[in-house]
């Protein structure tokens, strides 16, 4: 038997191990189960027998909600370090679900579940699912200003094409992709949606348990249980070509995993429009900075240590906080995951929890001369 007949390939070690290819790729660039093989020209990942347990078990942890550099001291510290992330994730476990059962037993008391129903259309997607993407594609859309100049800013995406139905928005600082498995039948085509308009939508089909959306050249039609429906008038073209960017991104030099809620809260904590930095280092990343320029950079603010994975050499890199923080509170999951090119280029936002949406943010290049001056 040759090499080739002992590893895996990616969808073969995934389905045995219960992990998505997706998740098996973010695990290799997180560090925390990389392939035993890669192939140079392909770039096709091979995985080991020997790997299974490792896999299975990161896969058990995550399905009980440890962020990931928990998961990494349970799996590679020694027993004293894997006993208290435990305990502490035991304990957070336990707070959130008396939250959680004392709202959801409050919403049911006043909220009597509905019969589903199972409509069709040229796309089928779940009424929930369409809501969140609407909500998380949400802070991409432009301002009032940006959009007097490009109104089609001010619009969100409507994508159906290929069993998926992709929701789009971008403010040219931010660009914010969700895609959704689907139902589909007919030609692919697009919508342009305003984003008010859309929004109110989204609470509208939150309460359906399932979507038809069909389109017709410039007219659409979201259609819920019992036939009713909300019609829109959009634009067939004329939004950006978001794949374009997405595919134009450089190779990936620096990947950073860090708590989601920490490293939003450290960004939140700053004033709005600052110039942020972060060093990466081995185990931390450090942010500072938030004042005026006339405050002198950090406008008395001190700076906060996140703890965090980093690979790729030292970085130092500035985010406007009213353009990182709402990426990272459109996140799922408790860990985020941040892939930069360099300084200059757009950095990508997302988690192993949900690889169907992807935000990219563009830094703030007058950091590293403002700070060196």
């Amino acid at each position: 038997m040759d090499e080739s007949d002992e590893l895996l390939g990616i969808g073969a070690f995934g389905r045995r191990v219960g992990l998505a290819p997706s998740a098996l790729r973010f695990y290799d660039d997180c560090g925390v189960l990389r392939p035993l093989k890669v192939d140079p020209a392909s770039g096709y990942r091979f995985y080991g027998a020997e790997q299974e347990g490792r896999a299975v078990l990161l896969r058990r942890l995550r399905e009980a909600g440890l962020p990931l550099l928990d998961a990494r001291a349970v799996l590679d510290g020694g027993e004293a370090e894997a006993r208290t992330a435990l305990h502490m994730h035991l304990e957070r476990t336990r707070r959130t679900a008396d939250a959680a059962r004392a709202l959801i037993e409050e919403m049911l008391r006043g909220s009597p579940a509905e019969a589903p129903q199972p409509p069709r259309g040229w796309a089928g997607v779940g009424g929930a699912e369409l809501a969140s993407a609407v909500r998380q594609v949400g802070p991409a859309v432009a301002d009032a200003d940006t959009r007097a100049k490009h109104p089609v800013l001010g619009c969100v995406l409507l994508e159906l094409d290929d069993g998926e139905v992709r929701v789009v928005a971008t403010d040219r600082y931010r660009l914010a992709v969700r895609t959704l498995r689907a139902t589909t039948g007919g030609a692919p085509c697009r919508l342009l949606i305003e984003a008010g308009e859309l929004a109110e939508t989204a609470a509208w089909a939150l309460r359906q348990q399932h979507i038809d959306i069909k389109v017709d050249g410039d007219e659409g039609r979201l259609i819920g249980e019992g036939g009713v429906s909300r019609a829109f008038v959009g634009d067939a073209g004329e939004f950006p070509d978001y794949r374009v960017v997405l595919d134009g991104t450089g190779a990936v030099r620096h990947r950073i995993i860090a708590d989601r809620t920490a490293l939003r809260e450290a960004f939140a904590e700053r004033e709005k429009g600052a110039v942020i930095t972060v060093r990466a280092g081995a185990q931390e990343v450090l942010v500072s900075g938030g004042g005026s320029e006339g405050e002198g950079g950090d406008g008395g603010r001190a700076a906060v240590e996140v703890s965090a994975a980093c690979s790729g050499p030292p970085l130092r890199i500035g985010f406007d906080p009213a353009v990182l923080v709402p990426a990272l509170e459109s996140g799922v999951g408790p860990d985020v995951l941040l892939e930069v090119a360099s300084e200059g280029e757009p950095v990508v936002v997302r988690s192993a929890d949900q690889g169907s949406f992807t935000t990219l943010v563009m830094p703030v290049q007058a950091l590293v001369s403002r700070e060196t001056d």
